[in-house]
């Protein structure tokens, strides 16, 4: 499954103290990005505007990149000097070049970094600076509508309405953009608020025309017009819940046959109102952090980690699924991380030295500082680990849950948007506490967290595929429901054909990682508003 690109960046260069390689000027600089997606073999994409004779240029060129949180995307600027009409860079001098991620230059918002060598040593004092900027309309609409004395176009019973809103794209056709909930049997029915991008909406243009679209539902799909109006955001956004704007619902067919016809109802806009929604890059370039933890199944059912049929089993080549996993999830996140310590806990085995069942055990065995100094901090620490511990059971998430969770409500309770925590639970699947899972996760949803669950070996995924409630379905034995859902889950199985090297892993599971987006959508309010 490909990644789905997050928004757009452009990226601003300039550099200062350039190397002066021409004897009776200054360097003439340009700036070239490559990009990076095997792991081998760079590709040039863009080049910025030569700008002459000068040693600390800003280049007003920029470069736009489509964005991918799911993916580590592996950049480099070379900087040139460039002194003849040839497109080759061979000939040209060489100033200095610069290696990052676009992770780490949206975390950082504006990066600045040495300019190096091709021997990797320093191009004199050269630094290069970086800057990001998302381009995207972040406005939405948020519509609270309702409608009185519809047509009934059922026989047996009343009409069940629902609305469409469409926009016309350049070559005059309409395209549904958005679509309400069905009203069961009510001629007056009063929908739920919902909200439509403005992009979507009208291409952000507000004097651009709007059709909305009134239907009475039927279950086989053939549902009937009840009638139409057409508007715009201009006018649309004068409405309020003091000042409601009202739209008569005409059918044209309806309209032809009867010279009596007045309209098939009124469509009335309680409130419109248009506003920003903060995204993923609003609150990671407005300083926000991601807190990464790791918890990693230690239970009997992974098998006997000396041998080859186990989970745990370290291959010859030095890795297993549970440290691709590792690799996979940490090198995306450690780019929004400033001081790379991410605590790692095991679940379900039995520990020295009085050899009792821990179900969040510092794999480090270090209770007072459980961090560890990057993934390959983690990584270290689940080889050490390994061989000291045994494997046993049950398999009980909610401890994991709950001890992440007591710090994401801590960093709450700052009142500030500035951390945001990460869980990453890897497991053989099968679990044995999963109501007070459950109601972990509802607690948690409350919270500034996400939990990615990955299932390793082939095992049914059946519970995991349940926390994962993309439908909003998740509930406690109470009725209790998540108020967003927080959980994503993936059986590795399906990214066994990518190869993982242990370290400097790039070749991820692309859709291991879900985006933070959805979740952080959520946290717009209250302690979790967006400061930028």
């Amino acid at each position: 499954m490909a990644a789905q690109c997050v928004t757009k960046v452009e990226l601003n260069i300039s550099c200062n103290n350039l190397l002066d390689l021409d004897a009776t000027s200054k360097s003439d600089p340009l700036c070239v990005l490559f990009l990076n997606t095997s792991g081998q073999q760079w590709y040039e994409v863009e080049r910025t505007e030569r700008i002459k004779n000068c040693l600390n240029p800003k280049f007003s060129k920029t470069f736009i990149i489509d964005y991918y949180f799911e993916v580590v995307q592996k950049l480099k600027f070379g900087i040139y000097d460039i002194d003849n009409k040839t497109v080759e860079l061979s000939d040209d001098d060489f100033l200095g070049e610069c290696e990052c991620t676009l992770g780490q230059i949206v975390s950082s918002k504006k990066l600045t970094r040495p300019l190096v060598l091709k021997n990797g040593k320093p191009a004199g004092k050269g630094n290069i600076m970086i800057s990001a900027e998302e381009i995207k309309d972040n406005r939405v609409v948020l519509f609270e509508m309702e409608a009185r004395k519809l047509d009934n176009k059922d026989l047996f019973g009343k009409s069940d309405p629902y609305l469409e809103f469409h926009k016309q794209t350049s070559d005059g056709n309409w395209l549904m953009v958005h679509r309400t909930e069905v009203i069961k049997n009510n001629l007056n029915p009063v929908w739920k608020p919902f909200k439509i991008s403005l992009n979507s909406l009208c291409y952000g243009d507000m004097d651009k025309t709007i059709k909305v679209e009134c239907y009475d539902y039927d279950s086989d799909g053939s549902h009937d017009l009840i009638g139409t109006f057409q508007t715009t955001m201009t006018k649309l956004k004068e409405a309020s819940r003091n000042s409601p704007i009202e739209y008569e619902c005409i059918n044209e067919k309806k309209k032809q046959k009867k010279k009596s016809y007045k309209n098939s109802g009124v469509i009335s806009v309680k409130h419109c109102e248009i506003t920003v929604e903060c995204t993923f890059l609003d609150y990671i370039m407005g300083g926000c952090q991601l807190n990464f933890t790791v918890g990693v199944d230690f239970t009997g059912s992974n098998g006997d980690p000396r041998s080859p049929d186990s989970l745990h089993y370290i291959s010859p080549n030095g890795v297993n699924e549970y440290l691709t996993a590792i690799w996979s999830v940490g090198q995306v996140i450690q780019d929004y991380d400033a001081d790379k310590l991410f605590p790692a806990f095991g679940f379900g085995a039995q520990i020295p030295p009085q050899w009792q069942v821990s179900h969040e055990f510092p794999m480090n065995f270090n209770p007072s500082n459980p961090y560890c100094n990057g993934v390959q901090g983690i990584v270290e620490a689940y080889r050490a680990c390994l061989p000291q511990i045994k494997l046993y059971g049950p398999t009980n998430f909610s401890p994991i849950i709950n001890h992440v969770a007591r710090f994401a409500a801590a960093a709450t309770q700052q009142q500030t948007a500035s951390q945001y925590f990460v869980l990453l639970i890897i497991t053989d699947g099968v679990i044995t506490d999963l109501d007070e899972t459950r109601q972990a996760i509802i607690n948690a949803a409350k919270l500034p967290m996400s939990i990615i669950i990955v299932g390793v070996g082939g095992a049914d995924f059946g519970a995991m595929e349940f926390l994962d409630g993309d439908g909003g379905s998740l509930r406690s034995l109470n009725g209790e429901v998540a108020i967003r859902d927080i959980v994503q889950f993936v059986p590795f199985r399906q990214f066994q054909n990518v190869e993982a090297e242990e370290a400097g892993h790039t070749g991820a599971p692309q859709t291991v990682i879900p985006s933070p987006q959805q979740h952080w959508s959520h946290l717009g309010t209250a302690s979790h508003e967006c400061s930028l």
